[in-house]
């Protein structure tokens, strides 16, 4: 995958993931690095766990599990931050 697709892919699943958490703006860069780091996660504990992304639908695949671990980073994010 190209580097333009993931900082497309890790700015939409940032910006999914501060809708799903529910936080307050974080900004274009910041939902792109959130995104990019959620989706080195997800990548992480996907292929731990056995799973892959293939098939016809790999963007979309690919924003699913980014936005999961985005989701995850910001609650963990939360948790130790405070807020």
């Amino acid at each position: 995958m190209g580097f333009v697709v993931s900082l497309i892919i890790g700015a939409i699943a940032g910006w999914l993931a501060g809708k799903i958490v529910r936080g307050q703006g974080q900004g274009v860069f910041m939902n792109i690095v959130i995104g990019m780091v959620g989706g080195a996660i997800a990548s992480f504990l996907a292929s731990a766990a056995g799973l892959r992304i293939a098939g016809e639908d790999e963007i979309l695949n690919s924003i699913i599990y980014a936005t999961a671990g985005a989701t995850l980073l910001l609650i963990l994010l939360r948790m130790v931050g405070g807020k």
